[in-house]
This record gives C-alpha cells, sequence and structure tokens, in this order.
C-alpha cells in the first residue's frame, strides 16, 4: 500500500495537495474508494481512504489509526564526504532504508568531486528527493533530512557544541580502536558517522576531528570502498546500538 508523508496532523479528513495529489492522480489513476498510509509531522500513522478528487487535491477519508513506528531508537547521522557519479544517491538511499535521521554531504580536501553553489543546491535537492522517496518505499515514519553542503571544517566546528553526541570517524590509519569495542562503551543518543571520500582524510582533517572530540575507529584489516564503509558503518551501529540487533 502506498505510503505518504503529510505536512500536518491526522485528522478525520485531510486534503493532499502538490505533487502528491498530481502522482495520486495522474501517475497512479487513483479512484475513491482506493487507500493509502498516511504518516503526519508527528510521526502517527493512519490508514486513510481516497474519498474525492478536484483539479489540484485528493481528499482523504480516515478509516483506521496505526501504530507502527519504525524509527530507531538513537539517532544516526552520516556525514558523507562528496563521492564521485551516482554513488551519493546510493549512499543517501540507503542511509534511510538503515534508520539514519540525516546525511551531511561534506566538501573535503581530497574529494574528487567540487561542486559550484548552484550545483550543489541542485544535488540537495536531488538527493532529498531520494531520501523522500526510500522512506516511503521502506515504511519509514520519519523522513531522514539532507542538509545542504558544508565544508568539513565547518561541520567539525558545529560538532563540537552538541551534546549527548558522539563524532565517529573511520580513518584508515587506524588499527587498534574497532567500532564494535568502541560502540560497547558509547551512552550518546546522537551518533554522528564521518566518513571521507575515495581518497581518505588528509592528516589536518584527522587531527582536526580529534581535537574536537571526535574518536577514530576501523572497519577491520580490508580497505573498504568510502560507499561500502558508510553501510557498513550504518548497519553496524544499527546492530549494536539501534534496532537491527
Amino acid at each position: 500500500m502506498r505510503r505518504l508523508f503529510y505536512k500536518g496532523l491526522l485528522a478525520d479528513t485531510v486534503e493532499i495537495t502538490g505533487s502528491d495529489a498530481h502522482h495520486l492522480m495522474h501517475v497512479m489513476r487513483a479512484k475513491a474508494g482506493q487507500e493509502i498510509i498516511l504518516v503526519d509531522d508527528e510521526n502517527q500513522v493512519a490508514r486513510m481512504e481516497m474519498t474525492g478528487f478536484r483539479e489540484d487535491a485528493v481528499t482523504l477519508t480516515l478509516r483506521q489509526r496505526l501504530e507502527a513506528d519504525t524509527e530507531s531508537p538513537i539517532d544516526l547521522v552520516l556525514a558523507q564526504c562528496l563521492l564521485k557519479s551516482d554513488k551519493m544517491d546510493r549512499v543517501v538511499q540507503k542511509a534511510v532504508e538503515l534508520g539514519a535521521v540525516g546525511v551531511i554531504p561534506l566538501r573535503s580536501q581530497n574529494c574528487v568531486v567540487r561542486y559550484d553553489a548552484k550545483k550543489a543546491a541542485a544535488r540537495q535537492q536531488r538527493w532529498q528527493k531520494i531520501a523522500d522517496e526510500a522512506a516511503k518505499q521502506c515504511g519509514r515514519t520519519a523522513l531522514l533530512t539532507v542538509e545542504p553542503v558544508t565544508d568539513i571544517q565547518a561541520f567539525i566546528a558545529a560538532e563540537k557544541d552538541q551534546e549527548d553526541s558522539a563524532l565517529v570517524f573511520f580513518y584508515e590509519n587506524e588499527d587498534q580502536q574497532t567500532l564494535k569495542d568502541y560502540l560497547g562503551q558509547l551512552k550518546a543518543k546522537r551518533i554522528v558517522l564521518l566518513v571521507g571520500p575515495e581518497g581518505g582524510f588528509s592528516l589536518d582533517e584527522a587531527k582536526a576531528v580529534e581535537e574536537a572530540g571526535g574518536k577514530s575507529v576501523t572497519l577491520g584489516p580490508r580497505i573498504l570502498r568510502a560507499e561500502t564503509a558508510a553501510l557498513t558503518a550504518l548497519s553496524v551501529v544499527q546492530y549494536e546500538c539501534g534496532d537491527l540487533g
């Protein structure tokens, strides 16, 4: 059953407009009596029946409230340095499926990809659309937020002020502390995973992260591609601290 996210609160009757209404009427060819799952801004979920159609709106009538919270008990954020080709698309999509609440795309010294302001904004919009569609497909009860493309130094400075939060970064020069061992002693509710680009972190970037309180860990003896490291890290953290275990 198709899932939609509604910008408002559940009620006996709600009206869907904009691109979602267009998709229902002109792509799905929806008819009165068909049902969808609706998720509101407070993560409430309900089964709704389509009962009315106008040129630019679909009216939904509440049929059953559902107990269907699928969100992780931890706030998991992926800070991913920009990747080339369509690898960022895949990382964003899978981050949604693995229960992350946010993705922060980062410019770093060894990034192959370089966007001007206009291209960076367009990419953010693309990634947010991918995230929204992934949330509908995998049954999320909250949307993941894709932040604007940010310089890694600005990101590090912002993370210094975060409370009840842990910054973990995956560094090829780390060979002692494993992610599993570090998570075993971690109490923070918010966990930020920092993954480098294809070329890895520079020495200056790694030093700056550590000085900001970040903890370097290893994902094992084999060298993982950046996109593999991101998905592996998300999975391990959800298994150890979230809802995959």
